[in-house]
């Protein structure tokens, strides 16, 4: 490659780099109007008429009239961003403690409704500690859901006239826990949980009219929760809302939120997201690898979904001297589920059943859940897609090799091998065909150099020219392009596996993410993806080049390897140890078919036409 060329590559390689804090700093993203959490009239609706009174409660005990405006008009909704600052700093809050040997839930009176759910198998940080070897910076510390939210998951949220001031009176009974709360124009809110298995709890919620007229209840929405940071290794690009319609799953995330144009300049930010037609089974909100969701009954689900993006409040100085990484603005994502106005006759009661999970992204756990109540609790796990399908497979083969007693390091490369030993013969063929395209270079261009005056006579040529000596010019791409969806879906599934997470192989502490071994001049030092963008420099080296290819090409196909370094710099250690295993194990396969003859025993090549000389 000359001078030209050379400047060209370096600076196309520096503009990728630059490229997402360029276009921060030429296109920034437009103020939100009016405040981030403030929900403003003149929002997006989604009409879904009058629905009848089944299907808005379950188990009701008399009759309620739904009211003509029965549509959860989003600007009726309160602003749930200053829940937790609206009590007197006098009021007294209640707490109560459910737990079993997985979790342990904290209930509060303020709200009457779910402030944090302890997942006592999973600790808070998986940082090494370099010096007692354990891979637990806080042994003590577990992970906390809905911690940092100012609204408790199972809130009520509506308006005055259905909140009151929003405290609870909170007792705990012989099944669980009850809150209840009588507000001044004759109803009264009660809510009771019982703790289940598998991260399971069974919350029946009652709106009851103890008066003797009939009282409006107005467009509510019960809260699932919050998706947040609780530590600094917590990924920001993994909180998402996820609900489920009964046949899909959907899901919202920050690209949505910020409203990107072309995938990458950022437009006028979105506060709120309200969609369903009176059919949300199930409502989520996720982390990286937990998630916190309220199952609807069957016969009973939510009008639509509400997710809000929230400004969550700043780390405490506690906060920050056990973990200084923490962002000093946070983000949040908050779901919740929206049921329409009515009108509660005497007596009327609106009793509505949900099952809450807070618990980790494991998909046997979810499956099984899922499987239950027939309402695919799975696709919390986003495997629903075409590449899901090989994410599902691949890390149900890593657990299952895990099972045998292997840390989940080397059952990564097991898979590897396995998978390269499935494509070895697609390989090898490829490998083959490529050396036989080169043999057979001469005799091409020769045809080409026939018929370049007639370019369709040229290309009937060609084609049959390889046909008769049984090479294709896609024999070299099509094993690659097989395992495209192979590295996909590797890809997705090492990003969520709940397995992952603190799981150390050699170096590196926790295969969910980068293996940094040390910090110079401000920049990580990790060397899985080092070790694959040389080994994948090494590969592109043996690899014989494509015939016909332009020189310039060919030098820019030997340095592609270092941009998917760059891509993949800050990615799970497991992808980038997967990556390199394959590199590895295509340079093995290519050292062992580097001596075979291109052109098999009984294959004899065809000889071209070549053109008269002149004499």
């Amino acid at each position: 490659m000359d001078r030209k060329g050379i400047v060209i590559l370096t600076l196309s390689f520096l503009l990728l780099v630059g490229w997402y804090p360029m276009i921060g700093r030429l296109y920034p993203p437009a103020p939100r109007p009016g405040g981030t959490n403030v929900v403003h009239a003149g929002s997006v609706t989604n009409q879904i008429g009058q629905a009848a009174p089944e299907s808005l409660r379950n188990g009701a005990r008399s009759t309620e009239s739904v009211a003509p405006q029965s549509v959860p008009n989003p600007s009726h909704l309160p602003n749930s961003g200053s829940f937790g600052v609206r009590f007197p700093s006098s009021a007294l809050e209640q707490s109560v403690e459910l737990r079993n040997g997985l979790v342990r839930i904290v209930l509060t009176s303020f709200g009457g409704g779910i402030k944090a759910a302890e997942l006592l198998k999973y600790r808070e940080s998986t940082a090494c500690d370099k010096k007692s070897g354990s891979t637990n910076a806080a042994p003590t510390s577990f992970v906390k859901l809905n911690a940092r939210s100012e609204a408790p998951a199972m809130s009520l949220l509506g308006g005055a006239g259905i909140e009151g001031d929003g405290i609870f009176n909170l007792v705990k009974t012989t099944a669980g826990a009850r809150a209840e709360k009588a507000l001044t124009n004759g109803l009264h809110v009660v809510k009771e949980f019982t703790l289940g298995s598998n991260y399971l709890m069974s919350i029946t919620t009652r709106i009851e009219n103890r008066s003797q007229q009939a009282v409006g209840v107005p467009a509510h929405e019960w809260v699932v929760g919050t998706a947040a940071q609780t530590h600094s290794i917590d990924d920001a690009r993994h909180f998402l809302v996820h609900w489920f319609n009964g046949t899909k799953a959907f899901k919202v995330d920050e690209s949505w939120f910020k409203n990107y144009s072309l995938g990458c300049v950022p437009g006028t930010p979105r506060d709120k997201y309200l969609e369903g037609q009176t059919d949300v089974r199930w409502a989520a909100v996720n982390s990286q690898f937990f998630t916190m969701a309220a199952m609807t009954a069957t016969n009973s689900p939510a009008a639509q979904v509400l997710a809000r993006h929230m400004e969550m409040p700043a780390p405490t100085v506690a906060q920050l001297a056990a973990d200084p990484k923490l962002h000093q603005k946070p983000i949040g994502y908050q779901a919740s589920l929206v049921y329409p106005a009515a009108v509660l006759q005497p007596s009327g009661v609106v009793e509505r059943r949900f099952e809450f999970y807070a618990g980790p992204k494991e998909y046997k756990t979810l499956a099984k859940i899922g499987q239950d109540r027939n309402n695919e609790f799975d696709l919390i796990m986003d495997f629903g897609n075409f590449f899901g399908l090989f994410s599902k497979a691949l890390l149900l083969s890593m657990n299952l090799i895990a099972s045998k007693g292997l840390p989940y390091g080397m059952a990564i490369i097991v898979i590897t091998v396995a998978i390269k030993l499935l494509f070895w013969p697609l390989t090898k063929a490829s490998t083959q065909s490529m050396k036989r395209m080169a043999a057979l270079q001469p005799q091409m261009k020769a045809l080409q150099e026939k018929y370049k005056d007639d370019p369709k006579k040229m290309n009937t040529k060609l084609m049959e020219f390889m046909r008769e000596n049984k090479v294709s010019p896609l024999g070299g791409c099509l094993p690659m392009l097989l395992q495209i969806p192979v590295f996909i879906g590797f890809f997705f599934m090492i990003q969520s596996a709940i397995e992952l997470r603190g799981a150390g192989f050699l170096w590196a502490c926790d295969l969910s993410q980068p293996d940094t071994v040390a910090v110079l001049l401000g920049m990580p030092l990790n060397i899985l993806p080092l070790l694959m963008g040389a080994t994948q420099l090494w590969q592109i080296r043996l690899t014989p080049p494509s015939p016909g290819m332009d020189p310039v090409q060919q030098k820019i196909m030997q340095y592609m390897p270092l941009m998917f370094m760059v891509f993949l710099y800050q990615y799970a250690a497991g992808l980038t140890l997967y990556w390199t295993v394959q590199n590895l194990l295509s340079i093995a396969q290519m050292k062992l078919t580097k001596n075979e003859p291109a052109t098999p025993a009984g294959v004899p090549v065809a000889p071209a036409a070549m053109p008269r000389r002149r004499k």
